[in-house]
């Protein structure tokens, strides 16, 4: 078996078997019969060719077949996941998780940290006084068995070749495919071992994908690969078009985060919450209908067994717990500056990705892996999409550690659209099984 010849029929638009991708993907991983110049042009043949959702299987599995697959065996019960493709704001995880494990559900997740103007939940968590991250596999298996939860960093070598993949990629101008984004996000989701996925695909201006078309063949594509591998999946293509929620910004998030679990969040991230909650109860089978398990995910925001287990989680994993039953105790920010409108109308839009990068530019986020976060700053949204707003009008708050934020400024005020037609957006566009 030669790569030339595989490329070859890629490029012309042929089927490949199982073999032909396993040769390419384990030989460009251990480096001795695939280039790097190679694999280039593989990407760029399945770029324009695409593949078929077999093929997209066999991707899958050979990257998740190249390095260490999590057995979670040892842990009793339907253990689920939940993967969000990066939005603005989106802190998700730190309702859903708790919420499912109040409820017996075993949610074992390893997460990433932000890249960009998308934020990550372990930097969210970090900013809890103490939350360790790292934690030995058998630590965390013992965790889940315990408190029926844990949210830790990736400490297996899950998905090497994914990696390294993915860095030929982002140099090639091959990171835009449906086949190679779909089986490199699954083959990490299923290297993690959970037996349900609850997938959030973002759909908007501060999402990967820009349109709901591409958006649901991706979606379509990666629940199709979770059911070819044995797992029960499901897929929300929500809006990310404005900032979910109010708050963006670590401390800000996790704040956010916990007034949902006190049942005051905000309207559009409490229904995404219970909306992923709901089918995953659904999925591990302890409800028999949508209705019923949206009705049990609203039970146990009501009766604060969620926020109890969240309070939980952060014990188990070394962090002050007194935050999370006490949330002035974070560290505020030194400059609260107020953004206000310059006229009467309607919010008729907000960049989420101006608004992201606003709060990476004051220290929130990354633009490269090794910056430092400030987990005090960030943008408090005071008006969303839809709200109408006199002149004068505060838009928006900017929370930050240092007194200059004129860039800070214009990217926040540039980010909102003032009308005359009030828009009623849609969170969950589309949900696929």
């Amino acid at each position: 078996m030669r790569a030339v010849d595989i490329i070859e029929k890629k490029r012309n638009g042929n089927k490949l078997t199982e073999d032909e991708i396993k040769f390419m993907v384990n030989g460009f991983t251990k480096g001795d019969t695939v280039q790097d110049y190679q694999m280039s042009a593989f990407n760029m043949a399945v770029y324009f060719q695409g593949m078929d959702d077999e093929e997209a299987t066999w991707m899958t599995k050979a990257m998740l077949n190249s390095g260490d697959i999590l057995d979670l065996s040892k842990i009793h019960g339907v253990k689920v996941d939940k993967h969000s493709t990066g939005g603005v704001g989106d802190k998700t995880s730190l309702v859903v998780a708790p919420l499912v494990a109040s409820l017996g559900i075993k949610f074992a997740k390893m997460s990433g940290r932000g890249l960009g103007h998308t934020g990550g939940t372990l930097d969210k968590l970090e900013s809890i006084p103490g939350y360790t991250i790292g934690i030995k596999e058998e630590d965390f298996i013992n965790q889940v068995n315990r408190i029926g939860i844990a949210l830790i960093g990736q400490t297996a070598d899950l998905a090497p070749a994914d990696k390294k993949l993915y860095a030929l990629r982002d140099v090639t101008a091959t990171v835009e495919s449906i086949p190679l984004i779909a089986s490199s996000i699954m083959s990490k989701k299923l290297a993690s071992g959970a037996d349900v996925i609850s997938l959030d695909v973002k759909v908007g201006s501060g999402a990967f994908m820009k349109n709901l078309d591409q958006a649901t063949k991706l979606a379509e594509l990666m629940v199709s690969i979770g059911k070819m591998c044995g797992k029960k999946m499901s897929a929300e293509l929500t809006n990310m078009d404005e900032p979910l929620g109010l708050a963006v910004g670590n401390s800000l998030e996790v704040i956010e985060a916990i007034d949902t679990l006190n049942g005051h969040g905000p309207k559009d991230f409490t229904e995404l919450c219970m909306e992923v909650s709901a089918e995953l109860i659904l999925d591990s089978g302890l409800a028999k209908s949508h209705e019923e398990a949206y009705k049990l995910a609203l039970r146990q925001i009501e009766n604060k067994e969620a926020l109890h287990k969240f309070v939980e989680l952060v014990d188990a994993q070394g962090g002050d717990s007194s935050y999370i039953l006490n949330p002035d105790k974070f560290p505020k920010a030194k400059y609260i500056v107020p953004v206000t409108s310059t006229k009467d109308g309607y919010v008729t839009r907000i960049d989420a990705l101006a608004i992201g990068h606003a709060s990476m530019y004051l220290g929130g986020g990354r633009a490269k892996m090794d910056d430092k976060i400030d987990h005090a700053v960030g943008i408090v949204l005071n008006k969303k999409v839809g709200d109408y707003v006199e002149k004068g009008e505060v838009l928006a708050y900017i929370h930050a550690n240092k007194e200059d934020v004129s860039l800070e400024t214009k990217c926040v005020f540039d980010a909102y659209a003032i009308g005359d037609t009030k828009i009623q957006p849609k969170l969950i566009l589309k949900v696929v099984k």
